[in-house]
C-alpha cells in the first residue's frame, strides 16, 4: 500500500476522516507528543482524544511495517526468479502479517527437508502427475515405475509413489487455503487441556489446572497465562486437542478436486502426514502464541487501567508524614518527610518479634510525632505490616487519650516497587548517604504526598498493580506503561521549580538529558520565574519549548498564565479575551466571580473569532481561567486513613466495612479492609441485580468502597467479600 492507502485504511478502520489521519500522521512525523496533540491541537486533528491519536499511532506503525515486509519478501522470491505477476498482486494486497507469511513460506529459506531430498530423486514430476488430480484409468505403480533408479535409491514403483508423497505433503502444508481452513477448525473446535507433570509432588499455584479442559473460544486470557507459566515451570503438560478423523476429511475437501484421480487414496495419505508431521505441530504452536498475544494484550490493558488509577491518586498536600517500613528481624525503618516531602531524619524501631521492643520503639516514634508536628503515618504492606499497623495504632490510640484534640492518623500504602528505587542509580542520586532500605522508606512517605511524582521514578512493571507481569510481552507492556505514565503526568502538569528530573523526562517534549539540565539550571541559578526562561537551557530549542511549555507550572510566577494549561502561543488571546470581558489576568484568583459570570454564557463560536483561535483553544481558556493551577486529582477522593485496627478474628459474614481497592484482576478485585489480609470481591458479588463482566466497569485501583463479609477462611487468610 502506497502512504495514502494507509491513510485511506486506518480512517476506514477507525472510523475518521482521512483528513485527520492524515494531519496527525504528519504532525507525528514531525515529532509531536499525543499529549500535545491531543490538547493543543485539537483544531487540527479535529478534536481526537489522546486514544484515538495513540490508535492513529500505532496503526501507522502496524501498516508501515507490513509495507516494509512486504519489500522484503517480495524481493528475496524475485532474487529466486520465482515471482509471478499473481503472486505479487497477492503479496501486494495483504492486510495482515499471517498471510503474508503464509504466502511466503514456500519460498523461505530452511534446512533441508523430507521433500527437498525426494526432490533430488527426481521425484517433483510424479509429485505434480499426482498433486494434479487428472488421470482418471491405469494403475498409479505403472506410472511410478519409470522413477526406479538404484543410484537414487528406489528399488521399486511402490518406494517413488510414497517418496514423491514427502513432496506433496509438503505443497499441503505451505497451501494458504488448507492452512486457513486448519486455522478455523482449531480456533473454533480445538479443546486446550492440561494434565499435572507426575515428577511433581509437592503442592502448587497450578492445582486448578491438574485436570482442565477448555474451548479455545471460550479460554480465558487469565488462564492461558497461567497455562503458560504452569507449563514454563515444568508443572504442568499443555495441549492442543482436535478430532483427528473429522480434520482429515475436512483437509481432504480442500486438497481433494478429482475424487475420480487414481492417486487420491495417495493424496489422502499425503493430507495425513502434512496434518501430523507439519501442519498441526506449526499450527498448535500459531495458535498457543496467538492466545498468548491475546492474553498479553489483555493483560497489559488491565495493568495500564490499574496504573493509571494508582498514579492518578489525590495527593495529601500540607502533611508532615512519618513512612514505616515494616519488618522482622532487621527491624521497621522510620523517616519523616515535610510537607514538601523533604528527608528529614529517620532511624529503626523494633517493636515487631523477634525483638518486640514495645516500649523503646513507642519513645522514638513519640519523640519524631512531637519534634515534627507529624500529621499521617504511612506504614508499607509488606511482611510485618499488620503487627507494625498494631503497634502504631495504639501509639495512637494512647496519644489520644491524653490530647483528644491531636489529628493523626495512618494508612496502609502498597510498597511494591520501593525496593527496587531504593537500589536505583536515582535513589543513590538523591540520597548518597542513606543505606537502599531508608530510601525506600522515604519513597512510602512521599508515595502519600504525591503518588504520581514519586511512582514515576519506579519501573511501572515493578509498581505491582497487574496479573502475570513478568510473564507477558515486556516490550509492548513497556511501551503501553510508558504511555499511561506519559500520558498522568501532562494531565497534571508539573511543578517547573520542584520536579524531579525523572518527573519532567515524561513530559511532553523533554529528554532525559533536558530533563536534567533543567534541574541543573535550578540549582545553579535559582528559581525559575517564567516559561520563556526555559529557552535558555542546553537542549531547549524552539520545539522542544512549544511540545512541554504547557504542561510546566509555575506557581507564583511572572507571568499569572504560566501558572494554567494555558499555551504560551495563546497567551495573546487570553489577553484579548480578559480585556474584552474586563478581567484582569495580573489577579486571576481575585477574579473568579467575574469570569465566571461573564465567560459562562458567551458565544463560543463569535468570541473565538474575535480572539482568533478555534473553539476548542478557548474553552481550554476559560476552563483554565476558571481555575487557574488546577490539579485534576483533587476531585477524587483521598485515600482512606485509619487510626485504629481489626484482626482476623474480629471479622464475622455479614459485618459491612470500608475498605480500599489495591488491584483490580480479571475475576475481581483485591480490597484492604484494615486486617492482615486483602479480601477477594468475586466479580460474582459485585452486583446484585445484573451480572458484571469486566470488574473496571465497577471498581478502580484507589477506589474507598462498602463492603460486606461473605465468608472467612482463617487457616488460610482468606475473606470473601461483596459490594454493599
Amino acid at each position: 500500500m502506497t502512504e495514502a492507502q494507509i491513510i485511506k485504511q486506518i480512517s476506514n478502520t477507525l472510523s475518521l476522516s482521512e483528513k485527520q489521519v492524515k494531519t496527525t500522521a504528519d504532525l507525528i512525523d514531525e515529532g509531536a507528543t499525543i499529549p500535545f496533540l491531543a490538547r493543543y491541537r485539537k483544531e487540527a486533528t479535529g478534536g481526537l482524544d489522546e486514544e484515538q491519536l495513540r490508535s492513529i499511532r500505532d496503526m501507522l506503525e502496524f501498516h508501515r511495517t507490513l509495507e516494509d515486509r512486504k519489500k522484503t519478501i517480495l524481493k528475496a522470491i524475485k532474487e529466486q526468479d520465482k515471482l509471478t505477476p499473481e503472486l505479487e498482486e497477492k503479496i501486494k494486497a495483504c492486510k495482515d502479517m499471517q498471510t503474508l507469511e503464509d504466502l511466503y513460506l514456500p519460498y523461505k529459506k530452511k534446512r533441508k527437508t523430507k521433500g527437498d531430498m525426494a526432490k533430488e530423486k527426481g521425484l517433483e514430476p510424479l509429485a505434480e502427475l499426482i498433486w494434479a488430480q487428472e488421470i482418471e484409468d491405469g494403475n498409479p505403480l505403472e506410472y511410478a515405475r519409470e522413477y526406479i533408479s538404484e543410484d537414487n535409491e528406489i528399488p521399486d514403483a511402490d518406494t517413488a509413489l510414497t517418496t514423491s508423497l514427502d513432496i506433496v505433503a509438503e505443497w499441503i502444508n505451505e497451501s494458504v487455503d488448507v492452512r486457513d481452513t486448519l486455522r478455523v477448525i482449531m480456533r473454533k473446535h480445538g479443546v486446550i487441556s492440561s494434565k499435572k507433570n507426575p515428577a511433581v509432588k509437592e503442592r502448587t499455584n497450578f492445582e486448578d489446572y491438574y485436570e482442565f479442559n477448555n474451548r479455545v473460544q471460550y479460554i480465558k486470557p487469565h488462564q492461558t497465562l497461567a497455562l503458560n507459566r504452569g507449563e514454563r515451570e515444568n508443572v504442568l503438560f499443555v495441549n492442543v486437542e482436535l478430532n483427528t478423523d473429522r480434520t482429515l476429511d475436512n483437509l481432504d475437501d480442500v486438497v481433494i478436486e478429482n475424487d475420480l484421480s487414481i492417486f487420491t487414496p495417495y493424496l489422502q495419505d499425503a493430507v495425513e502426514d502434512a496434518y501430523k508431521r507439519l501442519l498441526f505441530p506449526s499450527l498448535e504452536r500459531e495458535l498457543r502464541n496467538e492466545l498468548t498475544e491475546q492474553a498479553d494484550e489483555h493483560a497489559i490493558q488491565t495493568f495500564a487501567t490499574n496504573l493509571k488509577n494508582l498514579l492518578m491518586q489525590p495527593p495529601l498536600k500540607d502533611q508532615v508524614v512519618m513512612g514505616v517500613d515494616p519488618a522482622y528481624r532487621t527491624g521497621c525503618k522510620v523517616a519523616i518527610v515535610n510537607e514538601t516531602g523533604q528527608y528529614l531524619e529517620g532511624s529503626t524501631i523494633y517493636p515487631t518479634p523477634p525483638q518486640e521492643k514495645i516500649k523503646e520503639s513507642a519513645e522514638v516514634v513519640n519523640r519524631y510525632i512531637n519534634k515534627h508536628d507529624v500529621t499521617l503515618i504511612a506504614i508499607g504492606n509488606g511482611t510485618g505490616s499488620r503487627e507494625t499497623e498494631k503497634f502504631i495504632a495504639d501509639v495512637i490510640r494512647e496519644r489520644k487519650e491524653k490530647n483528644p484534640d491531636e489529628t493523626l492518623n495512618y494508612l496502609i500504602i502498597s510498597e511494591a516497587g520501593a525496593s527496587v528505587y531504593s537500589a536505583s542509580k536515582i535513589a543513590r542520586e538523591e540520597f548518597p548517604d542513606l543505606d537502599a532500605a531508608q530510601r525506600g522508606n522515604i519513597s512510602i512517605a512521599r508515595r502519600v504526598q504525591d503518588p504520581l511524582a514519586e511512582l514515576v521514578k519506579i519501573d511501572p512493571k515493578s509498581i505491582g498493580v497487574g496479573l502475570y507481569q513478568h510473564d507477558i510481552n515486556q516490550t509492548a507492556l513497556s511501551k503501553k506503561l510508558d504511555d499511561v505514565v506519559e500520558s498522568c503526568v501532562n494531565d497534571v502538569g508539573v511543578n517547573l521549580n520542584t520536579a524531579s528530573s525523572e518527573l519532567l523526562t515524561h513530559i511532553s517534549g523533554l529528554s532525559r538529558r533536558v530533563a536534567k539540565n533543567i534541574v541543573e539550571y535550578r540549582e545553579k541559578k535559582g528559581r525559575i520565574g517564567n516559561r520563556d526562561e526555559i529557552k535558555e537551557i542546553s537542549g531547549v530549542g524552539d520545539f522542544r519549548f512549544q511540545q512541554a511549555a504547557g504542561f510546566l507550572r509555575i506557581p507564583e510566577g511572572e507571568h499569572p498564565l504560566d501558572n494554567t494549561a494555558i499555551h504560551p502561543e495563546s497567551y495573546e488571546s487570553t489577553e484579548k479575551l480578559c480585556n474584552l470581558f474586563g478581567i484582569h489576568v495580573e489577579s486571576l484568583s481575585k477574579e473568579q466571580k467575574k469570569i465566571e459570570a461573564a465567560l459562562s454564557e458567551i458565544n463560543k463560536k463569535e468570541v473565538a473569532g474575535q480572539i482568533g483561535v478555534g473553539i476548542p483553544t478557548l474553552e481550554l481558556i476559560i476552563e483554565n481561567l476558571q481555575k487557574p493551577g488546577r490539579d485534576p486529582r483533587e476531585s477524587l477522593p483521598k485515600p482512606l486513613l485509619r487510626s485504629d485496627i481489626l484482626k482476623m478474628e474480629d471479622l464475622s459474614p455479614g459485618m459491612k466495612l470500608e475498605g480500599t481497592v489495591r488491584n483490580v484482576v480479571d475475576f475481581g478485585a483485591f480490597v484492604d479492609i484494615g486486617v492482615k489480609q486483602d479480601g477477594l470481591l468475586h466479580i460474582s458479588n459485585m452486583a446484585k441485580d445484573k451480572r458484571v463482566n469486566d470488574p473496571h466497569d465497577v471498581v478502580a485501583v484507589g477506589d474507598i468502597i462498602d463492603v460486606e463479609i461473605t465468608n472467612l477462611d482463617l487457616e488460610r487468610g482468606r475473606i470473601g467479600l461483596a459490594l454493599v
